[in-house]
């Protein structure tokens, strides 16, 4: 796979994973800030990464960068619900992960 190739299926990956796949109640869940009684907000966070993380990681065939995008969405998405982060700061973010996660695997690949 080519990078823009790559880089295409990553922002394809993002959006489905941060949108139909993320579902209301972990948008909810994982605010720290907002909490829902009984659930614990590190636990619908980590999910929600961990669901990215396996997105990067199948698409770029690296595992660990799969590892590196569960940690920057984990705290870009932790920043994002503290307020430190508008959602399009969040958004652009990610895009930014994307784009290193493609240049990182090229230079592993090669």
């Amino acid at each position: 796979m080519g990078p823009i190739e790559m880089f295409a299926a990553l922002i394809a990956g993002h959006a489905l994973c941060d949108y139909p796949l993320q579902g209301d109640f972990v948008a909810k869940a994982k605010n720290r800030s907002m909490q829902i009684p009984g659930v614990p907000w590190w636990q619908a966070l980590g999910a929600h990464a961990a669901i990215h993380g396996g997105a990067v990681g199948i698409i770029t065939g690296i595992w660990w960068i799969g590892l590196l995008e569960f940690a920057a969405h984990f705290l870009i998405d932790d920043l994002k619900c503290r307020g430190r982060l508008s959602f399009n700061g969040d958004q652009a973010a990610h895009v930014v992960c994307k784009l290193a996660w493609v240049i990182i695997a090229l230079q592993v690949i090669q």
